[in-house]
């Protein structure tokens, strides 16, 4: 059954009752979709333009957003902090004006990625560090949005909000979920810090991907296995390809790759 962008993104009521299934945690940005298509760039692009519009230099503006994105692990977090910025402004500046509809595509194989998970087993969110805006944005324009039961995001009406890879968003996220036991998360995102963070929170298993799209499109084609890098520090696993997690994570996952591997 579909899901509504209302109930997908809202937070559980108190009278929910647990749910002893598994919880898979999808990162959005750079992770269900390619960074090949460079919207980091355009973003970096949109966030560096809002410095300068501050009466920054650009060699200044660039160092400042450097500083903050190290610092805060978000720009807008020290943009807030040290200037008092309005965040949602801040929001339809950058990311709610990327020309998302003619860079992103759905992608049909990520999609059946989904479909194949056994949601007897687990239930399937995403955690990302976007607004909710920029969140429901992608999901519609990748047609998965029927297929992420919700999203945990970046509260930018919050004055202090937390993000990845802050202990407090991840616990905020286990609270929203209403798990119990770290050990029920699974976790890929594209960002190394912020899978490192989940696993020492002992999340079950936190999956570090780094986009081969070459690879990607042969795994998902069924001409190529899927094949795990070598670990990195601080993960479980590494793959280059999302389709990979058929091999990392086979119980959630209803059949074999539909006979590709």
């Amino acid at each position: 059954m579909a899901i509504s962008a209302q109930h997908a993104f809202s937070t559980p009521h108190l009278h929910e009752v647990a749910d002893d299934r598994s919880i898979i945690w999808f990162d959005i940005d750079n992770t269900l979709y390619p960074a090949s298509v460079k919207i980091n760039e355009l973003m970096g692009e949109r966030i560096h333009a809002y410095f300068v519009a501050m009466g920054l230099e650009d060699d200044e503006a660039r160092k400042m957003h450097m500083r903050y994105y190290s610092e805060y692990g978000l720009a807008l977090r020290g943009l807030v902090r040290h200037h008092k910025i309005d965040a949602l402004d801040f929001d339809r500046k950058v990311d709610g004006s990327l020309p998302l509809d003619r860079v992103l595509k759905p992608d049909p194989a990520v999609r059946r990625l989904l479909e194949d998970i056994d949601r007897s087993k687990t239930r399937v969110w995403a955690l990302t560090n976007a607004y909710t805006n920029h969140a429901q944005r992608v999901l519609k324009i990748l047609k998965l949005d029927d297929l992420i039961e919700r999203v945990v995001y970046c509260d930018y009406t919050k004055p202090d909000f937390a993000c990845k890879p802050e202990p407090e968003f991840y616990h905020d996220a286990m609270a929203q979920a209403r798990v119990n036991d770290p050990s029920k998360c699974f976790f890929v995102d594209d960002n190394l810090k912020n899978v490192q963070a989940a696993r020492r929170l002992g999340w079950g298993s936190s999956v570090y991907f780094q986009e081969d799209p070459q690879r990607s499109e042969l795994v998902a084609s069924g001409a190529q296995h899927p094949v795990e890098l070598k670990n990195v520090e601080g993960v479980d696993a590494t793959i280059t390809s999302l389709h990979s997690l058929r091999k990392v994570w086979p119980q959630f996952f209803k059949a074999p790759m539909r006979d590709q591997l």
